[in-house]
């Protein structure tokens, strides 16, 4: 869901807030720049200009490769990775040998 203008702005000016090191009696001031940000970003989208272009229909795009090789694929992948890893000692077992 989209969040409304207003949401934006709060959030954005909390977040100037933040940044700033929380000081008080600022609120305004953030609020005020967090609105101008929103403001470029809308003129920047195009969002303030009413678009009458069609929407473009959605292309269902399916994936080429099946489950089965894609299973063979990951356990050969895991066979070679477990082959060529070197298996270590742990910690305990080599001081007690020294």
């Amino acid at each position: 869901m989209l969040e409304s203008r207003d949401e934006w702005i709060e959030k954005r000016a909390y977040a100037i807030w933040e940044a700033e090191g929380y000081p008080s009696g600022r609120d305004e001031v953030h609020w005020e720049q967090a609105s101008q940000e929103r403001i470029a970003l809308e003129k920047s989208t195009g969002k303030d200009k009413k678009s009458t272009a069609k929407p473009k229909a959605k292309i269902d795009v399916k994936p080429k490769t099946t489950p089965k090789v894609k299973a063979t694929v990951a356990a050969t992948t895991s066979d070679v990775v477990a082959k060529t890893a070197p298996k270590r000692a742990s910690k305990k077992i080599v001081e007690a040998k020294v």
